[in-house]
């Protein structure tokens, strides 16, 4: 708990009192539901929970973008918005701990979580280090009884949570920071850069967010597994989805089954008609989308990917009665691959929304690769990063491929147990030999996920 309390302060200090803030109204608020008798009451303290962490995300995540879009509304009508805006930092990290501690009060209310009365062990619940800041966001049933249980230092922990660490370390300062070179130099400064550099952008950002994030996703997995703590998994292959919808139980799969469990089903999920189903799947996108940034930006991210669920439901409803009458329920290798490439290639595009700046940013990364020629093509088309930079982070993410296709059924520390010794060093000589020198350090090595 102290070590937690020293980590989240390393970014700024007071801002633990909004930790403490919540985990003091969800600590009690959870007694109260448990020990309340009547249903009336149990819902008026959970939604009194549900008020309190929702406040301080509107507070400080999104204050700053309702009053934009107030004084933009009033400036239509020649009226002035006399509210100013705040001058606050994001609390880091704040979107997840505020979903993990909402997740132990909707579960005591559930019945599925007996209320902590240890106020420690709840609050490292909430605060565990090594995933407060970007996840994967926790159930209860999950993580609290371990908390309470004894853990002493064992070798197989030690040594399968530095095997963990190392593969995070390698996907996060090989591959995503040396990705961002490319990524930012275009994102920063779209207007100044061919359709070539744009295209090469867009689809090294796809790689440098999925390297980034599953590789803090990864680091937190192998810290907690050091400590005895066994974290869930975050990230599952998410680029080999042949569907949107299985891309989403793939990708920050602790985000997804969370928007599932606590809003998607509770609003009737698929239980209803047509079209409250798809309201539902639209709400669910949109709020995922807000949750990601209080931008228009990542509104519209959001709905597209709620849209492209809507359609591949209705597609595959059609093609799944077409299918079964002419060809007896057999899919090709050939569709399924297929199938890969353009979900790759919609999530690649949907991530421009993300990445971007602004819609003038969007508009303008877009027209870049509408006209994109053949003489845009060269290696020294990024100015300072050279022809090996660009080559190098190809063969990484080669590399990465050829990871991910040998782990396909198991998890890379799993794998890596598997085989002999020597083999087993090799890799592990290499990964830190690749990590110590083509390392990015000089590149800025913030999460990106940090930011949410």
């Amino acid at each position: 708990m102290l070590a937690s309390c020293f980590f989240y302060m390393f970014f700024k200090p007071e801002y633990i009192l909004i930790l403490f803030f919540t985990i003091v109204i969800d600590f009690f608020v959870g007694i109260k539901i448990e020990s309340c008798t009547d249903q009336k009451s149990r819902k008026a303290w959970l939604i009194a929970s549900i008020i309190a962490n929702i406040g301080v995300l509107a507070i400080f995540k999104y204050y700053n973008f309702i009053n934009e879009n107030i004084t933009g509304l009033a400036q239509l009508f020649h009226l002035k918005n006399p509210i100013p805006a705040l001058t606050i930092l994001l609390p880091i990290g704040l979107s997840f701990h505020t979903f993990q501690a909402m997740s132990y009060t909707i579960e005591v209310y559930r019945g599925n979580q007996k209320a902590e009365r240890h106020f420690g062990i709840y609050s490292l619940y909430v605060m565990f280090f090594p995933q407060l800041v970007a996840g994967p966001i926790e159930r209860p049933q999950n993580i609290i009884h371990q908390l309470k249980a004894e853990h002493k230092a064992t070798y197989e922990n030690l040594r399968d949570g530095s095997k963990w660490i190392l593969w995070g370390l390698f996907k996060k300062i090989c591959i995503a920071d040396r990705l961002a070179f490319f990524v930012n130099e275009v994102y920063n400064n779209p207007g100044e850069h061919n359709g070539f550099q744009s295209l090469i952008a867009v689809i090294f950002f796809s790689f440098q967010i999925y390297c980034d994030f599953s590789a803090y996703s990864d680091i937190a997995i192998g810290t907690a597994k050091m400590l005895g703590i066994d974290l869930m998994k975050n990230f599952n292959r998410p680029y080999a989805s042949n569907s949107i919808a299985i891309f989403w139980t793939r990708w920050h799969i602790s985000l997804s089954s969370w928007f599932k469990d606590y809003l998607y089903i509770p609003l009737g999920g698929n239980r209803n008609k047509w079209y409250i189903t798809y309201r539902n799947i639209l709400i669910v996108f949109l709020l995922s989308g807000l949750w990601h940034g209080a931008s228009w930006t990542f509104l519209i991210w959001g709905l597209l990917h709620g849209l492209a669920v809507i359609v591949e439901s209705i597609w595959m409803k059609i093609k799944t009665k077409i299918w079964t009458e002419k060809n007896n329920n057999q899919v090709s290798f050939i569709s399924n691959q297929i199938s890969i490439v353009c979900i790759f290639i919609f999530v690649t595009f949907a991530w421009i929304f993300f990445r971007a700046k602004n819609f003038a940013d969007v508009k303008q990364v877009l027209v870049n690769i509408r006209h994109l020629h053949i003489v845009d093509f060269s290696f020294t088309a990024f100015g300072k990063y050279t022809s090996f930079d660009f080559k190098l982070a190809i063969l990484l993410l080669i590399f990465l491929e050829l990871i991910q296709y040998l782990t396909r059924d198991k998890d890379v520390v799993t794998m890596t147990s598997s085989l002999k010794s020597p083999i087993r060093w090799a890799i592990y000589i290499i990964l830190t030999f690749f990590i110590l020198f083509f390392g990015a350090f000089h590149q800025s090595k913030e999460f990106i996920y940090f930011q949410f």
